[in-house]
């Protein structure tokens, strides 16, 4: 059905996309940056560290070498976080298969050249490879992906051909792969909505209840869809499964770690004191600052973003936050 496989990144999304492959008959091999992480999933069959609850297909292959991870295989999964990909994805590099597809699941935007993933990998990798490039977003907490619970996500690529191939090799019977062209609408929403989902988090840590959420989830998309029109995104993709639905699934979702660091926040507590507890990352935290600077640099108004921002990095109340947001000048729904 497919070449070798090789994953690149043992968080609790790769372990899950590494375990669908395995369990779907792909030969594949997870790599891991923690040598104790990769030497439990060889031996054990777990992934203690990132994915506990999951019992993995005994056919996943681990290990911590990069090179023994890449060499020969003829697709590759970039799941590393977000702003470590430009680092991995250098090394992977050196020992791509030449053509090799690759496919990226991490959600974020760098800090430092507020580039996309799609931008980052163009960069580092061979020529060959990065024309073979697919985007996958979405709904899909890892868990429930590796306890075969109905899912349904995006993989995007600009040539048709890339993400039926990328389509075929992720489709499962639990697990439905819909195919799009625009990657900078699927990429964009797979990161802003992780902003948002702090903000939905601040608001259930306020302790308001369903009438915010239900506002504080549209107008996120609203800034969504603005920003992702900016950029050239179209706007329906942000309406499917990439913005809107990742976007409910992550705002409401007691799994989402972006919700979580926003309840703490809205109880009160430092977002130094709550990172310094986490063991997986929020990809959220770093997407604010790389969102609000897109915002201003294409003069989009994103006020949610903004008092996001304030909250994290500037030490505004919450309380002040969510009043900044309802105080605005009054205006049009569409404008």
């Amino acid at each position: 059905m497919t070449g070798r496989v090789a994953v690149v990144g043992a968080g609790s999304w790769g372990t899950a996309l590494a375990n669908l492959l395995a369990k779907k008959g792909v030969e594949t091999i997870l790599w891991s940056y923690e040598g104790d992480v990769a030497e439990s999933i060889q031996r054990k069959g777990r992934n203690p560290r990132y994915l506990s609850e999951a019992e993995l297909d005994p056919r996943l292959e681990a290990t911590d070498s990069i090179a023994e991870a890449v060499a020969g295989a003829s697709k590759v999964v970039s799941v590393s976080p977000s702003h470590v990909v430009r680092e991995v994805m250098t090394q992977v590099a050196e020992h791509l298969e030449a053509g090799a597809l690759v496919v990226s699941a991490s959600k974020g935007i760098e800090v430092e050249t507020l580039a996309m993933m799609d931008a980052v990998l163009s960069s580092v990798l061979p020529a060959s490879s990065a024309q073979r490039l697919a985007f996958l977003s979405g709904p899909s907490f890892a868990l429930e992906v590796a306890n075969e619970f109905p899912t349904a996500v995006t993989m995007a690529s600009r040539s048709s051909e890339v993400a039926a191939e990328a389509q075929e090799l992720f489709q499962t019977d639990y697990f439905r792969v819909y195919t799009n062209h625009d990657v900078t609408g699927v990429e964009l929403g797979g990161a802003l909505k992780n902003v948002i989902a702090i903000a939905s988090g601040v608001v259930a840590g306020l302790g308001y209840g369903h009438n915010t959420r239900a506002a504080l989830i549209t107008r996120g998309l609203a800034e969504m869809t603005r920003l992702g029109t900016a950029l050239g995104a179209e706007p329906l993709t942000l309406a499917g499964l990439a913005g809107m639905g990742d976007l409910i699934l992550t705002c409401t979702g007691d799994l989402s770690r972006n919700r979580s660091v926003g309840v703490a926040l809205g109880r009160g507590r430092s977002i130094d004191a709550i990172l310094g507890e986490m063991t997986m990352v929020a990809e959220g935290v770093r997407t604010t600052r790389s969102a609000r600077e897109l915002a201003r640099r294409h003069d989009v108004e994103m006020p949610i973003i903004e008092e996001v921002h304030a909250m994290l990095f500037e030490g505004r109340a919450a309380r002040v936050a969510v009043e900044n947001v309802m105080l605005r000048e009054p205006k049009s729904e569409r404008w």
